[in-house]
């Protein structure tokens, strides 16, 4: 097998809401590859808090200044997904030994259904080992600060979806999570 000229990679997720755990994975793994599209998965297993066009809105944003990045959405499986736009790589982000679990099966599983498909992880700068989309949204939730943990115009977005409920405990929103 020859190696392609340009080697494209995708980095899956939901995105809700980006943090700068995500854009860190980002970055850094737009340096390992001549393209890296962030791809929004819009049919996740989860409740959101974000439309998929609101994501999207706030990746872009988010990921302006990277030169090889795009962002663009999803609603099939993955390593499809990665086919279409011609990704012969994976990118996922590891946190935690808990990660690990899950993204081992994920990439056997994908490895099954996409042989031609490498799929890589690349671990999370320590900085934001702690960072998790439901963490965020929580804390955003009960009124706490996440200026810290995402870009300012995803803090402004979180602070008017939860504006009133802080701390009321009638949200209509519930904070679980597959994995984010």
């Amino acid at each position: 097998m020859s190696k392609p000229t340009q080697v494209r990679a995708i980095y899956p997720g939901t995105f809700d809401p980006v943090h700068n755990g995500h854009i860190d994975i980002v970055a850094r793994a737009a340096r390992l590859f001549d393209h890296l599209t962030v791809a929004i998965y819009a049919r996740p297993l989860k409740n959101l808090l974000f439309t998929t066009e609101e994501r999207k809105a706030m990746l872009l944003e988010a990921l302006h200044d990277v030169p090889n990045v795009s962002v663009s959405t999803y609603r099939q499986l993955t390593v499809d997904y990665a086919r279409q736009i011609d990704a012969q790589v994976v990118v996922r982000g590891l946190r935690v030994i808990s990660d690990f679990e899950l993204e081992f099966q994920m990439a056997l599983t994908n490895k099954k259904l996409a042989p031609e498909i490498e799929f890589i992880c690349l671990m999370t700068s320590q900085e934001y080992a702690f960072l998790s989309a439901s963490t965020v949204k929580e804390i955003a939730m009960l009124g706490g600060c996440v200026d810290t943990m995402v870009p300012s115009h995803v803090a402004a977005a979180m602070s008017t979806k939860f504006e009133g409920t802080a701390g009321s405990g009638e949200e209509s929103v519930r904070l679980v999570s597959l994995r984010d």
